[in-house]
């Protein structure tokens, strides 16, 4: 089992930035890679970026490129989000994951999901 919970959400303007944080507790932490996703207000979730369990490789959505980074700590067992020039069409709710598989896009390949954290950005 492993155990995650996101935090760093909260109320920002547009153009302003968040830096979300997943702490991973249980099975060793360096063995998943991690992902990010989203689920705004009627809408479908969503993926939004992902790290390989070493860091070398990242994906991420189109729309958030060039402006989110997701990088890890294996130290701290923790993974961050950090989200710069946010819109307000970056409103949603925001879940952590970890996937034993291989790097993935796609929920269904993730193991565990984090509770999620509120991001809204005001225009």
């Amino acid at each position: 089992q492993v155990q995650l919970v996101e935090s760093g959400g909260g109320l920002v303007q547009a153009g302003g930035s968040l830096r979300l944080s997943c702490a991973a507790a249980g099975r060793t932490f360096s063995a998943f890679a991690m992902g990010w996703f989203r689920q705004a207000p009627g809408k479908e979730r969503e993926f939004v970026a992902a790290i390989s369990w070493s860091g070398s490789t990242t994906y991420y959505k189109d729309s958030v490129k060039g402006r989110f980074t997701i990088s890890r700590d294996s130290a701290k067992n923790t993974v961050h989000l950090q989200m710069n020039s946010l819109k307000p069409e970056d409103t949603a709710v925001y879940y952590c994951a970890a996937d034993a598989g291989s790097l993935s896009t796609k929920q269904i390949a993730y193991d565990y999901w984090g509770q999620g954290t509120q991001v809204t950005v005001s225009s």
